[in-house]
């Protein structure tokens, strides 16, 4: 194929916002690689193959490229455009942005256990677990009721500090209990959402197992199919095309100074 054949086959499947010099770049260094770009990251989009609608497509490679471990800007534009060419309204991408600003919390879900550990250890008597107050149990029950779901890990996180996990459980909550034009728990169906947390979990900056494992579970428990969670993981999966979309334009920059 001709750059020009290679250029418009991109266009076709990925629209002419998605087009951009890092692109070109790559096309002009390296058509063999560019093609085989398109064809990864283009397999979740094609007729036969496709589990998830263009809307919730865009909408996970958002989360993907939002993520405060990644924050990839030109893949978050092209993803809010793309998903607002698709039907996505305000409500729905924001409240993706609001799901995957929880990323963070896993210094708690990593750092807690890490912590109660080296207690034991140390035999601190703050190792002991002791009984959940009223309060705590209070915090417990609002969390399951809020978020669908309640895990071991958040215990500990609870004992250590109930003020500190009230305001994560209200933070967390927005988008599961949020009244909007579609609803009065958000604006995405549950298996959407765990979709998103599926998403930056599983990207590579991130790859948080235990939280993705978790989250794989409530998407079934929702009704989710193995093939959708697969294509969550293909479109997660296109993240490690940023690295040649990122330095193509810039060794391209450096050759015109050299030639």
């Amino acid at each position: 194929m001709s750059a020009d054949e290679l250029k418009k086959t991109f266009v076709a499947e990925n629209g002419d916002h998605a087009w951009n010099e890092s692109w070109q770049s790559l096309l002009s260094l390296s058509p063999e690689l560019f093609l085989a770009s398109v064809n990864l990251r283009g397999i979740p989009k094609r007729k036969g193959h496709q589990h998830l609608s263009p809307k919730v497509q865009a909408l996970i490679a958002l989360a993907v490229d939002s993520a405060s471990t990644h924050l990839y800007t030109p893949g978050i534009r092209e993803h809010i455009q793309s998903a607002l060419n698709a039907g996505a309204t305000k409500s729905e991408i924001i409240e993706v942005l609001e799901l995957t600003s929880t990323l963070g919390i896993h210094a708690c879900n990593i750092g807690v256990p890490l912590l109660f550990e080296v207690l034991r250890e140390e035999n601190h008597p703050a190792a002991q677990a002791a009984p959940f107050d009223d309060r705590q149990e209070r915090l417990k029950a609002e969390f399951t009721k809020n978020r669908g779901y309640w895990h071991t890990f958040w215990e500990d996180f609870l004992r250590l500090d109930p003020d500190f996990f009230e305001a994560y459980l209200d933070f967390s909550s927005v988008p599961w209990t949020k009244k909007t034009e579609h609803g009065d728990r958000g604006a995405l169906e549950p298996k959407v959402k765990e979709f998103v947390y599926c998403a930056f979990d599983a990207a590579a900056t991130h790859l948080y197992v235990p939280g993705l494992k978790l989250h794989m579970r409530n998407a079934l428990r929702y009704g989710a199919s193995p093939q959708e969670i697969m294509e969550v993981l293909e479109i997660a999966t296109a993240l490690s095309l940023h690295t040649v979309n990122v330095a193509a334009p810039i060794l391209n920059e450096e050759l015109k100074k050299r030639s």
